[in-house]
């Protein structure tokens, strides 16, 4: 007997990361996308993408809980609060949300993963590493053994967290940031792009890397230097 085939899933948002969750469902687990929804205010027509867009005081009527399951694409904003609360509701509302792994990730069968997360190409995730509900981990980022992501982060590309660290629930961890072994960043944090963190941090902390300034010298003079 064949494997029962999953349930088509509807896509709550309708920004970027929704498109991006709307082609990876599609090319890479060929899951059927019925729909998605948003909140009235962010519905100017009646499709997205091709498919039906519905308000999500509607989605029920439209894509009832007993036959689709839900994936919450909502980024970062309000440092991830945003995209928790409405994963949060979901559940409450008896939605299953799916978690999509990209065939191209490099995972190890005993990853712990929960649901409505995104793991994009290029993530390598090492061994005894688990990762909580809502996380959304960009292409090429490295989480290192025995690591503990909580639930709502949102984990950018080519970020490095080395072994034995604990990210805190709806952090953000900014672009070639990098995270040293054995270390515990806060809940709700910020660890900005290129950021090297050596120490532990407190809850609510914000580490920034000052960013590479103008050199002063136009570049029409610095050409002879490509």
């Amino acid at each position: 007997m064949s494997e029962a085939q999953p349930r088509p899933l509807v896509i709550f948002g309708v920004g970027e990361l929704a498109q991006l969750a709307h082609y990876y469902f599609t090319h890479d687990t060929g899951r059927r996308i019925a729909g998605f929804a948003a909140d009235s205010a962010r519905i100017a027509e009646s499709e997205y993408q091709g498919l039906p867009l519905v308000p999500a005081q509607a989605l029920e009527t439209h894509f009832p809980p007993s036959d689709f399951d839900l994936f919450v694409a909502i980024g970062y904003s309000g440092l991830n609060s945003h995209r928790a609360e409405r994963c949060a509701e979901a559940v409450a509302r008896g939605y299953h949300l799916a978690t999509y792994v990209s065939s191209r990730a490099s995972v190890w069968p005993d990853l712990r993963i929960g649901h409505n997360c995104l793991l994009m190409e290029g993530s390598v995730i090492q061994p005894f590493v688990t990762i909580g509900n809502g996380v959304i981990v960009c292409c090429n980022s490295l989480i290192s053994h025995h690591s503990r992501i909580d639930d709502h982060c949102f984990i950018s590309s080519e970020a490095t967290i080395a072994g034995r660290v604990r990210v805190g629930a709806r952090s953000f961890i900014g672009v070639n940031a990098t995270i040293r072994d054995n270390l515990s960043v806060g809940d709700d944090c910020i660890v900005g792009a290129g950021a090297l963190l050596l120490q532990d941090t407190a809850d609510g902390s914000a580490c920034f890397q000052a960013g590479t300034p103008a050199s002063g010298i136009p570049s029409r003079r610095a050409r002879s230097l490509l």
